[in-house]
């Protein structure tokens, strides 16, 4: 069994690349890999590994500077989440491209799971998924607005194009953990937009405490590991991913013609060139040798 906890932290830091060391050493003598993402303003990502192992390098991280009041979300996985360990340094925890963006000077009204669907059924709010299309297109609440943005960066744009369309509106924001949430809610309150709410946790949290007879969620949430999709109580859902452009895609879409594993799927066939789809053949090919050998690839 392994333990996936899911973290991010909005703090100062003044050296963040001096933090990279020994929590990559930490995560070594552990056995834990994931991702971890260190910036300036703090950190964000998904480790996973054995429970002695994750309560380590929790403890460590809590250790830093500011990061005291580190909360994380935990999940289980009876298989490996991740094939590696990968400590990196980064401009931004995640990438938004607004300078002026500061989560720690102000957010919107955190909004904790029960009490999420009498705001977004009030006929006053609109509520905006803040994910990038391909995670909204699995699944969403209902009545969300789809900005059909292809990464973070794409909201602010967004917002500017359609601002006019909820004048006179509180807004109400989600995603998938809700890092995303700090960042869009500040933007929103630096635009002059009053009543901004999040979703507090996040998705994740809310599929986890609300029971599905009672749920505003449909579908699967795309979670950034290999379990691809979960679903209410966190239970992995039925999504793969396909290698060739990391989009979900379900068990069906694998009998399609446009369907080659490790290099294509409906999604993307027309969107690589034939000499990117010999590079991803090459990779499955040595995907596939290292499993033969009882090995795990590392891009597998």
């Amino acid at each position: 069994m392994y333990i996936l906890a899911a973290l991010y932290h909005f703090t100062p830091f003044d050296d963040p690349d001096g933090l990279r060391p020994a929590l990559k050493a930490l995560c070594a003598e552990h056995g834990i890999t994931g991702s971890l993402l260190i910036a300036r303003e703090g950190i964000n990502g998904t480790i996973a590994g054995p429970r002695a192992g994750i309560d380590a390098v929790l403890a460590h991280i809590r250790a830093l500077p500011g990061c005291a009041a580190l909360d994380w979300k935990e999940a289980t996985s009876d298989h490996p989440p991740f094939a590696r360990m990968k400590v990196r340094l980064k401009r931004e925890i995640v990438t938004m491209g607004q300078p002026q963006v500061d989560p720690q000077a102000g957010t919107g009204h955190y909004v904790e799971p029960q009490d999420w669907n009498d705001l977004i059924r009030s006929p006053d709010v609109v509520v905006i998924d803040t994910r990038n299309d391909y995670e909204v297109a699995i699944g969403t609440f209902e009545g969300a607005i789809d900005p059909e943005t292809a990464s973070f960066r794409d909201f602010p744009a967004w917002w500017e194009a359609n601002r006019e369309r909820f004048h006179n509106k509180r807004v109400a924001m989600f995603c998938t953990g809700g890092i995303r949430c700090e960042k869009s809610t500040n933007y929103l309150l630096g635009e002059g937009v009053e009543d901004v709410y999040h979703l507090k946790g996040g998705i994740l949290r809310y599929l986890e405490e609300m029971p599905a007879e009672d749920s505003t969620w449909q579908g699967e949430c795309f979670v950034f590991d290999n379990r691809v999709s979960v679903g209410h109580g966190l239970v992995e859902g039925p999504h793969a991913l396909c290698h060739g452009c990391r989009r979900p895609i379900l068990p069906k879409d694998m009998t399609r013609p446009e369907y080659e594993a490790g290099v294509s799927c409906h999604h993307c066939i027309d969107e690589t060139s034939p000499e990117d789809k010999a590079r991803f053949r090459e990779r499955q090919k040595q995907i596939t040798l290292a499993r033969a050998r009882g090995q795990e690839h590392l891009a597998g």
